[in-house]
């Protein structure tokens, strides 16, 4: 099986989503990977008080949980890690590394669980088995045959849980290195960035109730709750259901937000469903820094006309600065500039601007569709302003929400796994351990693969994830792992990942969230936090998948002791999860009382200033206005404006099959969608098999053969799915502050495909 067999055939998009075909879709893929036992005993665990996280996205979870508390790409999620199969040494004795290569990244991840410790030699084609002994010593050597402990990355998934994350930032800082680049460098840093600079904390600032039971008004922006975070859809029609609005920002119309058939109710499985939409924005890809500047001036306007009764002007005064500025920026924006950066008219603006002054409380919620342009810390800072303006910021039912996508992306960066964490998180660590961390800030996942490609890099390290395929750049990253000397992958499947690997590579094969934990104190559980600052507990029911797994814990603190000995007490924290968490209660801040509070049903919530009192910790103390002017990419004749996303059967970088049900897509992924009126003036039609040319200063990257796709985009934009337009994406094309790869922010030009 090659890429020569991806040939996608296409139908109509759906007008809903979920309903009948999603219990089928998901009931199918579960039963065929874990079988009936096994379905049950995970699929009724999954997302409980005393089951496990799901290992999909961060949606938080309700008071109130129904019996199957999960959705269709959840079930996928734990199929595919409790799958029956296995990959052991006698795959990699059929199976060179070459030969592996030639396979596309579905089938090398359908193969199954990985079972034991694999070690690749120097000049080896294949990879053999290797001791866990042996595996932690060779991996101890390797780093300490380094001159500088800057030549060693530490790269992070956002799966793994507190413990794990905790440990492994406290791995790299007593090696010497503040090199953690992570996945979130990827999605929401540029989130981060913008909320820390305008509101002092780089989360979002509302809670599942704020958007279940209180908000009048839900802005989705760049976001497809359908595909990506299926379970906020129950939330948006509890809120539906109370009377508020939705209003969807996106280039491309989501079933999931046009009509969601909710399998848990009569309405869903049988009647009309739910329309949940009330207005659909198709913005032009890279205009939604447009849209919300416009929105705010036609706010501003309205409270002139209106006699200052439209803006919040108590709250600005009290609780922000900077208004003045903005206010003067605002009135002297363009509207034709407004409308043709965004693609949309004054009048859509305008009708949208009437639904933000009906309602009291509202909340705006984004996710990468934002964060991956050149301009997403602006466009975000926009949206900030448009929350201040308002006084939707520190109030019930009112906020900002980013969405994050693995499930513990967040909690990790709480944990520490940043390369650029405060001196007063480094401080609490040194009292705490006694040693001095480094203070000199490491590199994110950019700035690392540019040193490796520069033969900066000795030893790279992954703590789960695909490295490789969720990078921008791909043959350029690629390239740069081979210029390491040892890459080490702690994984749960065979990826794409651990096939470019450096002189030497270990495949490290480590405990599923769905499986038991057991240490010499006994069975363990781990904590996670959500997106929406919840932490609470998962403690996994399956028995392992091979006696030869480890948890991720247990490797890291295993490297640990190979390492350093029990400076630190690496044996004390492998054995027993509690001194772990005991550590990060004297760390990091929120966490007091971590084991009795973790023990409560659903956990607990970790503070916010903005969002508890209204009390900001940015440098005057208050919320901050910022001036934004919009922009967007120049897109030159001939070319488009191509931005990548998920079809319905992945999850990040994980394949689950080769459809996309939603969009009408069936047995393949090289697609490309194209509005029909672009097609046509480039002399293409529907179904014609095109090259991606994209086109970055004077440099060009290729992809072949992609079915085009007439679909309903707005004019100039194209979209097709990741990781497979990952190689059209500069390495060094990255969004202003964030540094986040510009993956939805690409200009192409479209050839016929030889």
């Amino acid at each position: 099986m090659t890429d020569d067999a991806d040939s996608p055939k296409v139908g109509r998009p759906k007008k809903s989503a979920v309903g009948i075909p999603g219990i089928a879709h998901s009931l199918q893929y579960a039963l065929t990977e874990m079988g009936p036992v096994r379905t049950a005993k995970t699929l009724l665990k999954m997302n409980h008080i005393d089951g496990f996280d799901c290992p999909s996205c961060a949606w938080p979870d309700p008071d109130r949980r129904k019996a199957a508390e999960f959705c269709e790409n959840g079930a996928k999620a734990v199929a595919w890690e409790a799958t029956r199969k296995r990959v052991g040494p006698e795959f990699f004795a059929a199976n060179s590394v070459a030969e592996l290569l030639e396979q596309p990244d579905h089938w090398l991840e359908y193969n199954g669980r990985l079972t034991e410790p694999m070690y690749l030699a120097p000049d080896a084609t294949h990879y053999t088995p290797i001791s866990w002994d042996a595996a932690l010593a060779l991996t101890a050597d390797r780093l300490r045959a380094m001159d500088d402990p800057n030549r060693a990355v530490f790269y992070t998934s956002g799966r793994a849980s507190n413990e794990a994350a905790f440990v492994y930032q406290l791995l790299a800082r007593r090696l010497g290195t503040n090199n953690l680049p992570d996945c979130s460098n990827m999605c929401h840093e540029s989130s981060g960035a913008a909320l820390g600079q305008t509101i002092g904390i780089g989360k979002g600032t509302v809670t599942l109730p704020d958007i279940a039971d209180q908000a009048d008004l839900i802005v989705i922006v760049g976001q497809n709750p359908g595909t990506n975070h299926p379970r906020m859809l129950t939330s948006l029609e509890d809120a539906k259901k109370r009377g508020a609005k939705i209003v969807a920002i996106n280039p491309l119309p989501e079933a999931g937000l046009v009509k969601f058939r909710n399998p848990q109710t009569p309405r869903g499985l049988a009647g009309p469903g739910t329309k949940l939409a009330d207005r659909f924005l198709s913005v032009r890809v890279n205009g939604d820094l447009a849209l919300f500047a416009g929105a705010n001036r036609a706010l501003l306007e309205r409270d002139d006309a209106a006699l200052g009764t439209v803006l919040d002007h108590d709250f600005i005064a009290r609780y922000s600065d900077g208004f003045d500025e903005a206010a003067t920026h605002w009135r002297g924006l363009d509207w034709a500039t407004i409308e043709a950066q965004c693609g949309l008219r004054r009048k859509q603006i305008e009708d949208f601007v009437s639904d933000v002054i009906a309602a009291d409380k509202i909340i705006v919620c984004w996710a990468m569709g934002l964060t991956q342009h050149r301009n997403a810390v602006a466009t975000i800072r926009e949206i900030v302003n448009f929350l201040l303006l308002r006084g939707n910021i520190g109030r019930p039912g009112a906020g900002a929400a980013p969405i994050r996508g693995h499930s513990n992306v967040q909690g990790d960066r709480t944990m520490g796994i940043w390369e650029r964490m405060p001196d007063t998180f480094l401080d609490k660590l040194q009292a705490e351990f006694g040693f001095d961390p480094p203070r000199e800030h490491g590199w994110d996942t950019v700035n690392a693969i540019r040193a490796m490609r520069d033969g900066q890099v000795d030893v790279f390290f992954a703590l789960g994830g695909n490295f490789v395929a969720a990078t921008p750049d791909a043959e350029v990253t690629a390239a740069s792992m081979a210029n390491c000397k040892l890459t080490v992958h702690v994984a749960t499947k065979l990826n794409r990942s651990h096939l470019h690997h450096g002189r030497e590579a270990l495949l490290l094969p480590c405990l599923g969230r769905t499986e038991r934990d057991h240490q010499a104190s006994g069975e363990q559980f781990v904590t996670v936090e959500d997106s929406m600052s919840m932490v609470h507990s998962s403690i996994g029911r399956l028995a392992p998948g091979s006696p030869h797994l480890r948890s991720e814990v247990a490797i890291v603190t295993g490297l640990g002791l190979a390492l350093f000995g029990e400076d630190v007490g690496w044996g004390e924290m492998r054995d027993d999860y509690r001194t772990i968490r005991e550590h990060i209660e004297h760390v990091v801040p929120g966490f007091h009382a971590f084991e009795e509070r973790v023990a409560h049903p659903g956990g607990f919530i970790l503070p916010s200033g903005p969002r508890d009192s209204r009390t900001f910790p940015t440098a005057t103390g208050k919320a901050r206005f910022t001036v934004n002017p919009p922009d967007t990419v120049t897109v030159p004749d001939g070319h488009l404006l191509l931005q990548t996303v998920r079809s319905h059967d992945q999850f990040n970088t994980t394949v689950y099959g080769l459809d996309d049900r939603y969009r009408g897509i069936k047995g393949g992924r090289r697609v490309v969608f194209v509005n029909a009126d672009d097609l046509r003036q480039f002399g293409l039609a529907d179904g014609d098999i095109v090259d991606l040319i994209s086109v970055w200063r004077d440099e060009e990257r290729r992809a072949k053969a992609f079915r085009a796709v007439a679909y309903d985009t707005p004019p100039g934009c194209a979209a097709a799915y990741f990781p497979e337009a990952n190689v059209l994406v500069p390495l060094d094309s990255t969004a202003e502050t964030s540094n986040t790869p510009t993956s939805k922010s690409i200009v192409i030009r479209l050839e016929r495909s030889a």
